[in-house]
């Protein structure tokens, strides 16, 4: 049975909500978010902000992360080095689309995005922010990473998250579980999902799942291509899905690059636990 130490794991409940926003929060939204009395979260805060991990606005007294977070996870990207891998591909992948190009990672149960390429130059351009988690149920990514999984934990995930109000999101965006599940079944059929109008009004995007262990395994990432609908025409979609593939296909070739890397590191890390066992 997993033990977790309450108050550890309230600190990073708070740390991921401070996380999910590129705004600061005041104290009580905090609080009612968490579930928290004032006190408890404010004791919380304080810890935090003294460990240099949370600041507080001397203007508004709202509460919001310090860059200390941002800057280890991106030292832990850099080391796997999964962006200096990728990044010839989707950009290859934003030449040939000229569209915008983004890839997703898998953390646990949920997709954050680490990566975007702009493909296109002139025109209308789709630049979104790219903070916080990828919203499961209405994203091409979302639907690509979930069609990898049995269809039991995929709804189970997407319950989790909870599906989207309305008016959150695009005006197409699912708003049941037996719509996710038939989308989901069309994802898995022709290998690749899709979003039309779903995260956002007059967006649409094709994603692929990333999968180096083979066609039956969870997908580990996912790569999309992203732009207005007015470019997502029957012969657009067709010319895109073929380029994402592809694209995924190519990185999850060069993925047990880090696989192996991990494997090495977890043999160097045994065979130094079994020395330490003997000479003590």
């Amino acid at each position: 049975m997993k033990v977790v130490n309450p108050l550890l794991e309230r600190c990073f409940q708070l740390i991921e909500l401070l996380a999910e926003e590129p705004r600061a929060f005041r104290l009580g939204v905090i609080s009612e978010r968490l579930g928290l009395q004032k006190g408890a979260v404010h004791r919380l805060l304080s810890a935090l902000c003294g460990m240099g991990w949370v600041e507080q606005e001397p203007e508004t007294g709202f509460y919001r992360l310090t860059l200390r977070l941002a800057i280890m996870g991106q030292r832990v990207l850099l080391a796997t080095r999964i962006p200096d891998l990728t990044r010839p591909i989707l950009q290859r992948l934003a030449d040939e689309s000229q569209e915008l190009v983004r890839m997703a990672i898998v953390e646990g149960e949920r997709l954050t995005w680490v990566a975007f390429v702009q493909g296109r130059r002139t025109g209308l351009i789709y630049q979104p922010e790219m903070i916080g988690r990828v919203p499961l149920p209405v994203t091409a990514n979302g639907k690509a990473f979930l069609s990898t999984l049995p269809l039991a934990d995929a709804l189970r995930i997407a319950r989790e998250e909870g599906l989207p109000q309305p008016g959150r999101f695009g005006p197409r965006a699912i708003q049941s579980i037996e719509a996710l599940a038939a989308a989901l079944d069309e994802t898995r059929a022709r290998g690749w999902g899709m979003s039309f109008e779903e995260a956002e009004t007059g967006i649409a995007a094709i994603a692929a799942p990333i999968r180096p262990s083979g066609p039956n395994t969870p997908a580990v990432a996912t790569c999309s291509v992203a732009g207005p609908v007015m470019r997502f025409g029957a012969d657009d979609i067709v010319r895109h899905a073929r380029l994402v593939m592809q694209a995924a296909n190519e990185i999850a070739a060069i993925w047990p690059l880090r696989s192996a890397q991990t494997e090495s590191d977890l043999a160097l890390a045994s065979r130094l636990r079994d020395e330490f066992a003997v000479t003590s």
